[in-house]
């Protein structure tokens, strides 16, 4: 008797102990997720800054009805929805890229080859989107490499406007997030791939199986649900696609197509009239669609995998 109070108890001590270990987490989740919400309380006010919240007039639904109410600021956010869902979308349909990139990078046997590839493509993850955009104006601005190439070459007589043109912007903006987050998504794959059972690889290089049908049949099968997982929370996000990106490719002639939600919202707040109230109300509309498709895309998990990633 006196030992399985003692198991209890030790169990108890360690269950403790275990949830010291993620304290310290818990309250970063608080403070930078869950303490910004207090902000909300903005979208309910006439606020106008500097003066304190609590000198300002409760308006309650007002703002919110301003969104629905004013046919220009309809407009303007059908918009940057239609940016938002654009540039979510293509990133969603290409989603695959980064499982394939992995899978592709597994195989390669010359493993300092592979360590410099891997190397290579996941730096750029740690550049920031201000230092990426230097990048694409010295090799695409009106004065940058490329331009400066075709020149000397004689293939144009004036240099091509990429950075200014709205033409395939939102393929452009893809192309470029790619190239940063690529690398660093594989990751995720490869940790996948790296708990595959090589018995079952062995089984089939003895059974006389090629490397692609090895991939097709026991590779990709296997790092599948890790990819579902993945589909579903970037489908959970699907209108907080960030903003720093587009905030530092954005211009007067771009700008129309550019401009997703997240900076619709930031532009709203930092204009010349600082509409905080507003920007508050769009902000929450977004957080209340992105819980529904969060809610809607663990369901559908459930319906196709037979679990829920939540």
């Amino acid at each position: 008797m006196r030992n399985k109070e003692r198991r209890i108890n030790y169990k108890k001590r360690r269950s403790y102990i275990e949830f010291l270990y993620i304290l310290p987490f818990l309250i970063l989740v608080g403070a930078f997720s869950y303490f910004p919400l207090y902000g909300w309380i903005y979208a309910f006010h006439d606020y106008r800054p500097p003066f304190p919240i609590t000198n300002e007039t409760f308006v309650g639904l007002k703002w919110f009805q301003h969104i629905v109410s004013n046919p220009v600021r309809v407009n303007d956010i059908l918009r940057v929805i239609r940016n938002t869902f654009a540039m979510s979308g293509i990133s969603l349909f290409f989603s695959w890229f980064p499982m394939v990139f992995a899978v592709f990078l597994n195989e390669i046997h010359c493993r300092p080859y592979r360590k410099f590839v891997q190397t290579v493509t996941t730096l750029p993850n740690f550049i920031s989107w201000v230092l990426v955009f230097s990048i694409a104006f010295n090799v695409f601005g009106s004065f940058g490499a490329v331009n400066s190439v075709l020149q000397d070459l004689g293939v144009i007589s004036k240099p091509i406007s990429f950075l200014k043109s709205s033409e395939h912007i939102w393929f452009k903006m893809w192309l470029w997030l790619t190239w940063k987050n690529a690398g660093w998504a594989a990751i995720m794959y490869l940790a996948a791939i790296s708990g595959i059972d090589e018995q079952m690889i062995e089984a089939a290089k003895v059974d006389g199986a090629t490397r692609m049908q090895i991939i097709g049949h026991i590779t990709i099968p296997s790092i599948l649900p890790t990819y579902f997982v993945i589909v579903m929370l970037n489908i959970a996000s699907f209108l907080s696609n960030g903003m720093e990106q587009y905030y530092v490719f954005q211009n007067a002639f771009n700008q129309d197509y550019i401009e997703v939600l997240d900076l619709y919202v930031y532009n709203i707040a930092t204009s010349g009239t600082g509409n905080y109230p507003l920007s508050t109300a769009i902000s929450m509309l977004k957080s209340v669609v992105s819980v529904v498709l969060l809610a809607g895309a663990n369901g559908f998990s459930k319906l196709v995998r037979g679990e829920g990633f939540i």
